[in-house]
């Protein structure tokens, strides 16, 4: 039985070509990028030529705007915490939404803690933030709005454009979490008036432990990890060079090839929506039909707990993800499922599959084939079946 991987939201394969870029910098260039010597100086140039590789992939100003951090949760950490105590004379109020990642949300609960207040802004049925809800909800002490650029379990794309603009023009920072849309969906920190943005290079088929935070020229941040002068004094800690040296790799290659992928994968999800509600009734997309995340399927079934039904595809050789949130120790349903209006008994029964690049049709008509019989066994013994909810 071939196994099929559609869970390439929580993370990706490195690709070959990625791993191949980074091999020399364990044992062949492997100096500290702080020395002076030559080794130290070619590890240096290395770290440089990566830090060009995602300021073109992001359009930014220039090099110097982008830093590296030890993945997606650091560098959302360090954009908010460092945005908001850097910008505490100017005022107090942040604004997000209530469907962010929970290093955003944790991060703002961990603000309030320190005496600032959040607001969380709601959204629609299909998980998109107003851009005139935004605009009420900033006032003059309003120091950051942090809205993510697509949404990690529903794939909504959020309108990061407007937004920026509006940001721009009230003299407010912006950050946006990319974690799940850089190397999806085009990104240009310039075009779209973004100030901060937050990146993870495992999320476009680079190593895992390393990311990027794009800081606009000017904008002013405190320091999250301090000790030494790496990162121009920004963020202390000997540099993950393999890691860095993947990440440019995997961001150049995500750019030049965006186009072909989001196209093909956008195809194949369409395909794999339109299976899905042809062959099992009661059920749901979660997300915005037209602008979601190419690669992202999230379908909620009637009666059946998700849970049991991401065991039984993994049994049956499928690797997805649940709506529910079963690894944090909760019973509770996702909170982004709650938040764009699903009744608890239906978020229950919620499952995501994210395509990747090397996904084929045929692993999507065999998903086709080995879920329906999964659905309707679960049905058929559950106590949540249709008979038990009337």
């Amino acid at each position: 039985m071939k196994r099929i991987y559609l869970d390439n939201a929580a993370t990706t394969a490195a690709a070959p070509e990625v791993v191949e870029a980074m091999l020399p910098y364990f044992t062949q260039v492997y100096g500290n990028a702080s020395s002076i010597h030559a080794t130290g100086r070619e590890a240096k140039r290395a770290i440089e030529a990566a830090r060009r590789q995602v300021a073109r992939a992001l359009n930014a100003a220039v090099p110097q705007e982008i830093y590296f951090t030890a993945g997606g949760s650091e560098s959302d950490n360090w954009a908010i915490k460092g945005a908001a105590c850097a910008n505490r004379k100017k005022g107090d109020h942040v604004i997000t939404t209530a469907i962010e990642h929970h290093a955003v949300l944790h991060t703002c609960q961990w603000l309030e803690k320190q005496g600032f207040r959040v607001t969380y802004l709601p959204v629609d049925a299909d998980g998109k933030v107003s851009v005139s809800d935004v605009e009420k909800a900033i006032t003059d002490k309003t120091i950051l709005v942090s809205v993510m650029a697509a949404n990690n379990e529903i794939g909504t794309l959020q309108p990061i454009k407007e937004i920026g603009a509006l940001c721009r023009a009230k003299g407010v920072l912006f950050h946006t979490d990319a974690v799940q849309a850089v190397g999806a969906i085009p990104l240009d920190v310039q075009g779209m008036h973004i100030d901060l943005l937050s990146l993870s290079a495992h999320k476009f088929h680079g190593p895992k432990g390393v990311g990027a935070l794009y800081v606009r020229k000017g904008v002013r941040l405190e320091n999250l990890v301090h000790g030494g002068a790496q990162e121009r004094g920004f963020r202390a800690g000997t540099e993950n060079l393999p890691g860095i040296v993947g990440l440019g790799k995997a961001i150049e290659m995500a750019a030049e090839k965006l186009p072909e992928n989001a196209a093909r994968m956008s195809a194949l999800r369409d395909r794999l929506i339109g299976g899905i509600t042809a062959r099992i009734p009661d059920v749901r997309l979660n997300g915005h039909p037209v602008d979601r995340l190419p690669n992202n399927c999230n379908m909620s079934f009637k009666y059946i707990e998700g849970e049991a039904l991401l065991l039984r595809l993994d049994l049956a050789g499928v690797a997805g993800s649940s709506g529910s949130a079963c690894t944090s120790g909760t019973l509770d349903p996702s909170h982004v499922l709650l938040a764009i209006g699903l009744p608890h008994a239906i978020a229950h029964g919620s499952l995501r599959l994210t395509l990747g690049t090397d996904t084929t049709e045929e692993d999507i008509d065999e998903v086709l084939e080995r879920l329906p019989p999964i659905v309707q066994s679960l049905r058929a013994m559950s106590a949540m079946n249709a008979s038990n909810m009337l």
